[in-house]
């Protein structure tokens, strides 16, 4: 194992936010695609709608060389169907239909954006764009992506550092040959506004190009005051199509405005033992207290149960005057192929993003008592304005051979990635409180939102180079190895912009890390085999480089990488004529050395966390008529080693960290339980019913298991209406039944309010 090492400095750059033409041509013509459909006899049309497919039989990347029934690992993949007929227009929505998987809030710190967690470890650094590493905050939308496969387990041998929980891999819309396409437009309660098109051209023998563009305006379903607006383009450009020699250029560009939500205040504002006063037992600024730790009084009346504050769902506690939300990506990709001969081919990509998360928002402030004493909370604000430049190119040779009678099928390649981010808050002025029953997201505020002087800027490069093989050694054995070895160097400086000394200390640190997976399937039938695989996976600190939750500090820079193995054993069948996929499969997961804190200044990697437990899933065709997806997990998860309590300065008082005392508690944000089935059936040549229900299990946010969120059902239903071979209509009705429950929680402070019902009507037209 090895060590790590950081830098810092940055330019002031606000980012721009614009309405392009492409935009506006879109908001106007695909209404008129509808309504001119609108004119045409809808009685007499009779049309066969085509056969749809839940099921993929490989995964997108080619690190996985085998199909997907000979890959001894859990990995599930979401097709396009799945998210056309479930509507989904962001990863969260995506991952829905497959469980195992929850997702954690952002704060400051910890910036808001996609942070999915898998068998119960984060996995925000761990997301791929059609098999190229995707850094930074942000949160995703779908309308340029035709396949999400998500990895389940430690895998840092396929993704590198940061895979301890697994990986996330999109891939999206590029160029093919033929001419297609389609063009949608859907209005819904909540004031949803969202069109979108999806052309591909044809334009020689060998060449097509691709453009993909999306526009959004919506309100939170059961928010008061929350909207989002959302533009999107990408476009590619493919050359050398069915030739040996393959070129393509692709460009995106996304960009958000909003009012950020941070939901209610846990129901458990105070802590359990008291703060003790500087001075008060002999303490000093440096000293911690030599007195034992008393309880806290309030603590002892019980104050709250931990759970969501019992409030109303619409309740918002931000301010209309003050928050706001921006994102921007902006990305560039170059990929080359050449195919060898029949057997082997090399390919190399490159990609530029420019990634920017900018945004004031309120923390409802559960740490203040007068949540519990009086009818008012504090608007306490959490702020970030941050750039993220990354550059990542790879070169990968994929192929098969023969030794002997051995079959090898075969990827390796080598990864470089350079990522800077440039991060440098903001100063907000200005006092104001909300009623907690009743807050008013338009009361007066006069105070000002101003650039900070100082910020940091982190640099961030790594290394990897891998290879795996399946090894076919017979008609009924398999054996699936791969092996990586990583470089990650991490760097933070602190810099001014009024001419002023950083008062941050510079951080440096440097690590390598090697991970492997070896799996061997049996397999007793051509469409089904059994499997055991072991696999190992590392985090370096500051995986995240200061733009999510594993940021480099004074305290874990000299750290070795956290180390992560599991054991999976598992059962994968084709059945009904390849059309539909069973699987399951028991797990154990144990990360052996996890970072935690021997006091105030000092972390080490002597903590342990196990977790066990199994899955099942099923995604395809039941009948020509009947799609099915979904599964069930089960997670028993354990704080083993969680670590020492000890005192910690707050402010000007002591605080005491009872980390002792969470030997045995639960993972955070690990459910036992989850759920989700999606099903649809083609009652009628031109009509189609589906739905859909989820159920995930009581979720701790703390270590300390005294922040939760009650378990939820949630339903959802869809309706599809082929007018003629071209013009579809589909109802989607999401949260049936307007179930009130929350879907991400915090280890502080506040707890995510999931949408309630909204009903979304989308016409569908293909050219």
């Amino acid at each position: 194992m090895a060590y790590i090492q950081s830098h810092k400095h940055a330019p002031d750059q606000q980012p721009r936010f614009k309405r392009s033409a492409a935009f506006t041509a879109l908001a106007l013509a695909v209404p008129g695609v509808a309504l001119a459909q609108q004119e045409q006899t809808l009685s007499t049309v009779s049309v066969t709608a085509e056969t749809e497919t839940f099921k993929a039989d490989t995964a997108a990347s080619t690190k996985y060389t085998a199909p997907l029934v000979d890959t001894p690992k859990t990995l599930t993949v979401i097709t396009k169907e799945v998210l056309q007929q479930t509507n989904a227009t962001t990863l969260q929505d995506a991952l829905r239909t497959t469980p195992g998987i929850t997702f954690g809030m952002g704060e400051g710190g910890t910036p808001a954006g996609d942070i999915p967690i898998i068998r119960g470890f984060k996995s925000e650094a761990n997301f791929f764009i059609d098999g190229l590493r995707d850094p930074s905050s942000q949160s995703r939308d779908m309308f340029a992506v035709e396949q999400v496969d998500v990895t389940k387990g430690p895998d840092s041998a396929y993704s590198g550092g940061g895979a301890v929980g697994g990986s996330i891999n999109l891939s999206t819309k590029n160029a093919r040959l033929g001419n297609f396409g389609d063009a949608s437009i859907g209005v819904g309660t909540a004031n949803y506004k969202r069109a979108t098109a999806d052309i591909n051209r044809q334009i020689g023998d060998h060449m097509a190009a691709r453009l993909s563009l999306m526009k959004e305006d919506s309100d939170v379903a059961g928010r008061d005051a929350v909207w989002n607006k959302k533009d999107g383009v990408a476009a590619s450009l493919a050359a050398g199509l069915g030739t040996p020699t393959r070129a393509s250029l692709s460009v995106y560009h996304y960009q958000t405005e909003g009012l950020p939500d941070y939901g209610i205040p846990y129901n458990n504002p105070i802590a359990k033992y008291a703060t003790v006063a500087q001075g008060t037992g002999g303490s000093t600024a440096t000293t911690p207290p030599t007195v034992a730790p008393t309880l806290n009084p309030t603590a002892v009346a019980k104050n709250g149960d931990g759970g969501p504050l019992g409030v109303n769902r619409n309740n918002f506690y931000g301010l209309v005057n003050r928050d706001f939300s921006r994102t921007e990506v902006n990305s560039q990709t170059l990929k080359l192929e050449h195919d060898i001969n029949d057997k082997w081919t090399v390919r190399n990509s490159t990609r530029f993003t420019q990634t920017k998360n900018d945004y004031v928002v309120t923390n409802p402030g559960d740490s203040n008592a007068s949540i519990v004493t009086g009818t008012t909370l504090p608007r306490s604000s959490k702020n970030r304005n941050s750039t993220s430049d990354s550059v990542i190119n790879a070169t990968e040779l994929v192929g098969e051979f023969f030794t002997g009678d051995i079959k090898h099928n075969i990827a390796t390649g080598i990864e470089f990635m350079h990522n800077e981010v440039d991060s440098r808050g903001y100063t907000v002025t200005g006092a104001s409180n909300a009623n907690i029953q009743n807050p008013n997201p338009n009361d007066p505020w006069t105070g000002t939102v101003t650039r900070n002087t100082a910020g940091t800027y982190t640099r961030t490069a790594s290394r990897g180079i891998y290879v795996f093989d399946t090894l076919t050694l017979n008609k009924q054995w398999l054996l699936n190895l791969g092996l990586r070895d990583d470089e990650f160097r991490t760097s933070l400086d602190g810099y001014t912009t009024n001419g002023t000394k950083s008062t941050t200390v510079p951080l440096q640190s440097r690590s390598s890390f090697t991970s492997y997976q070896a799996g061997v399937v049996f397999k007793p039938k051509d469409n089904g085999s059994i499997y055991a695989n072991y696999a190992t996976a590392a985090n370096p600190s500051g995986i995240t480089a200061s733009d999510g939750s594993d940021n480099l500090s004074l305290t874990n820079k000299d750290l070795e990488p956290e180390e992560v193995r599991s054991v999976e054993l598992g059962t994968k069948w084709n059945l009904f004529n390849n059309k539909l996929a069973l699987t399951g499969a028991v797990f154990n997961i144990e990360k052996s050395n996890a970072k935690i804190s021997l006091d105030a200044n000092t972390m080490a990697t002597v903590g342990k966390q196990r977790i066990n437990g199994y899955e099942l899933g099923f995604a395809g065709n039941l009948t020509d008529k009947w799609q099915v997806t979904g599964g069930y997990t089960y997670m028993d998860s354990e704080l083993v080693e969680p670590g020492p309590s000890y005192w910690s300065k707050s402010g000007t008082n002591w605080r005491y960290n009872a980390n002792a005392e969470n030997k045995g508690n639960k993972v955070p944000n690990t459910p036992e339980h989850s759920f989700s089935v999606w099903t649809s059936y083609r009652i009628l040549p031109q009509l189609t019913i589906g739905g859909g229900a989820y159920y995930v299990s009581k979720v701790y946010g703390d270590a300390a298991n005294t922040k939760w969120v009650p378990s939820y059902w949630r339903a959802d239903a869809m309706a599809t209406y082929q007018v003629d071979k071209n013009l579809s209509l589909r109802l989607n009705v999401q949260n049936l039944f307007d179930e009130v429950y929350y879907d991400k929680a915090y280890a502080s402070h506040m707890v995510s309010v999931a949408p309630g019902r909204q009903a979304i009507l989308t016409a569908n037209y293909k050219f």
